[in-house]
């Protein structure tokens, strides 16, 4: 009987996306992690987010729409909160503290929208993309050594091959640590610290990631991405 991750990944198959071309779709990685996650599904486990929404920063952002990268950790472990794009939240309650200081930082200084749904950046280009696509509910970081670390590495491999300029927004020490996969001859880099209330440096905000971004976007010969969420 197929479990839920290995349907979820059936159907994104069948969605014919660019980033099938991956070797980790093309190859086993894929079915293997959901294999694994699968199992710990059957095992009682509470896997997050909605299996529908596993891929879902994939599927709204293909490779020949990707403007700009945001790398995350791995999805809220709180049910209803996550739904497949870093650091998007669509739970009830008040915006966790690190997406309000991400979106105190959107160009124009306007007030920190009341909404955490980020697909409109989605659609707009930006991939905002998970180091691991699951975790397991109040169990943060659950999934990190589950396999998905390898499709995360390909993205960036895929698109800092590609001629066309992206920029990469790298939060923290984790996707930092991903800047040595990207060819600077041809795409950007913006670093920041860790926009968490956890980072004792506190060196997020006021650092102006986006209208760095747009900047070095426009240096580039491509259209600024309006991070407005209203």
């Amino acid at each position: 009987m197929t479990g839920p991750v290995a349907t979820a990944l059936a159907r994104f198959r069948a969605c014919g996306s660019g980033w099938l071309e991956l070797p980790f779709f093309k190859g086993g990685a894929a079915d293997a992690v959901a294999t694994r996650i699968d199992a710990r599904i059957a095992e009682g486990a509470t896997v997050l987010p909605a299996p529908d929404d596993i891929f879902a920063a994939l599927a709204l952002t293909p490779p020949e729409a990707v403007k700009a990268v945001v790398l995350g950790q791995d999805p809220y472990p709180t049910p209803g909160d996550a739904h497949g794009l870093a650091f998007s939240y669509v739970g009830p309650r008040r915006l966790p503290a690190s997406l309000k200081v991400i979106l105190a930082e959107c160009p124009g200084g306007a007030p920190v929208p009341p909404t955490g749904d980020l697909s409109p950046w989605a659609r707009r280009g930006v991939l905002l993309l998970n180091t691991a696509l699951t975790v397991e509910a109040g169990k943060a970081g659950a999934h990190l050594r589950y396999g998905w670390s390898a499709l995360t590495d390909e993205v960036v491999g895929h698109l800092s091959a590609q001629g066309r300029p992206v920029v990469f927004l790298l939060w923290g020490a984790p996707a930092r640590a991903r800047a040595a996969l990207i060819d600077t001859n041809r795409h950007g880099i913006v670093e920041s610290g860790h926009p968490s209330p956890l980072n004792r440096l506190r060196d997020f905000a006021g650092s102006r990631p986006f209208d760095k971004a747009n900047d070095w976007l426009v240096r580039n010969g491509v259209a600024p991405i309006d991070w407005r969420l209203d």
